[in-house]
């Protein structure tokens, strides 16, 4: 279902909790809605809509597949540069830092722990969506 988009500073500025199996219902929710947006947007997180937990969708840019992350987090990064990045929650753009390489823990839909690594823009897009789950608003 897609669900509309959260621009609520306040809101989205809260360190979102972990999500649980209880969850998989938002991740669908959050494809859905990353789906509608796709033309303006290639990652959501889950405060975007609203729900603060921990679960974002990204668009990879390898297969143009969206996948669904539920409680990513980063375990080590490579490469940093600046980068600069807009938000559908947020007005304008702005700056971060951001790494060429990453590897990130999730689990995912089957709630089986997962480590996977990305580089270059999709490793943008989910440090930019683990940002939303952090309260870092980019």
């Amino acid at each position: 279902m897609q669900r509309p988009i959260m621009k609520d500073e306040a809101f989205l500025g809260r360190v979102s909790a972990p999500a649980t199996q209880d969850d998989l219902a938002v991740g669908d929710d959050l494809r859905d809605t990353l789906d509608a947006h796709a033309h303006e947007c290639v990652g959501m997180a889950a405060n975007m809509i609203g729900v603060g937990r921990r679960i974002i969708v990204f668009a990879d840019d390898l297969t143009g597949r969206s996948m669904v992350m539920f409680n990513p987090e980063i375990v080590a990064k490579a490469e940093p540069y600046e980068a600069s990045e807009g938000c559908l929650s947020l007005a304008g753009e702005r700056s971060a830092t951001r790494y060429r390489r990453i590897t990130v823990t999730y689990r995912d839909r089957r709630w089986r722990e997962r480590t996977a690594r990305f580089e270059g823009y999709t490793a943008q897009i989910i440090q930019h969506e683990v940002d939303h789950c952090d309260g870092i608003l980019i």
